[in-house]
């Protein structure tokens, strides 16, 4: 079950950065352009939002069972169990919670611009912050749990 979920975890990854790529350039060229926001713009949002829930309840249940994750005296002086323990779930977690802001805060502005604008800053940062949580984890952003590193 472990390695199933780390899997699919891990391939869900590159599907949320794709997005997230989709999602910001799309809400520049808009924001940009000013184009009238459409509905494609909600929905790509909507899917992006909904692939990173999904990966949040993956990681979680990942987090829960995973033999990286200890509670014990001395696991913040390992850099590795530190890392699984502490950082990746925190650094994530305001990623997603960025996301849902970015769809939310869209759907509430006034005005198209200001909607592509809200789209663009937060899904930027939490891309920002998604890649730097992935290069932190020692495996590189395109290092992936399927192919043996763990």
């Amino acid at each position: 079950m472990y390695n199933g979920l780390l899997h699919t975890h891990s391939l869900l990854r590159f599907i949320i950065l794709l997005l997230l790529v989709i999602v910001i350039g799309v809400s520049l060229m808009g924001w940009l352009n000013k184009k009238p926001f459409a509905q494609r713009d909600y929905k790509l949002a909507t899917w992006l939002m909904i692939a990173t829930h999904t990966q949040l309840i993956l990681g979680l249940v990942l987090y829960v069972i995973s033999p990286w994750v200890r509670f014990m005296s001395g696991a913040m002086q390992d850099p590795n169990i530190r890392y699984w323990t502490a950082e990746h779930i925190t650094g994530m977690i305001l990623a997603v919670v960025l996301i849902t802001m970015a769809r939310v805060s869209a759907r509430k502005a006034v005005g198209d611009v200001r909607k592509y604008q809200r789209l663009f800053w937060f899904n930027g940062i939490a891309l920002l912050i998604i890649i730097t949580t992935i290069v932190f984890s020692g495996r590189g952003l395109f290092g992936a749990s399927f192919l043996g590193n763990y």
